[in-house]
């Protein structure tokens, strides 16, 4: 189809890059247990591991990642994870969670694969 003078191209709907989906491999301390996950909730474990005794919350995160679905998945796969509740002002002060992970692990393997 050819291009209409003043008309403004359209995005390709195919992207050009690969799509990666991410799974890591950690042992749960001190029972020596292996767990691999992967696509987003791999990518928020290795958030959490990052983030170590401060934790994190969804402002240090992207935004529009489904923080406590990730965190849900996490938990049903035997993670300990705390979520107290913090205050913050503003605008439209409230309380919101900072997420820690509580169960020890290592990092067996961690990778990106072409989906």
């Amino acid at each position: 189809m050819e291009a209409v003078a003043g008309d403004t191209p359209r995005a390709k709907s195919i992207p050009t890059t690969a799509n990666k989906k991410f799974s890591i491999t950690v042992k749960i301390e001190p029972d020596g247990r292996t767990v691999k996950l992967e696509g987003r909730a791999a990518w928020m474990l290795t958030q959490l591991i990052g983030a170590g005794r401060r934790g994190l919350t969804t402002l240090d995160l992207p935004t529009g990642v489904r923080v406590s679905h990730y965190i849900f998945l996490l938990r049903r796969a035997g993670f300990i994870i705390s979520s107290p509740r913090e205050s913050h002002g503003g605008p439209f002060p409230s309380t919101h969670s900072r997420y820690r992970l509580e169960t020890p692990v290592t990092i067996i393997d961690e990778m990106a694969t072409a989906a």
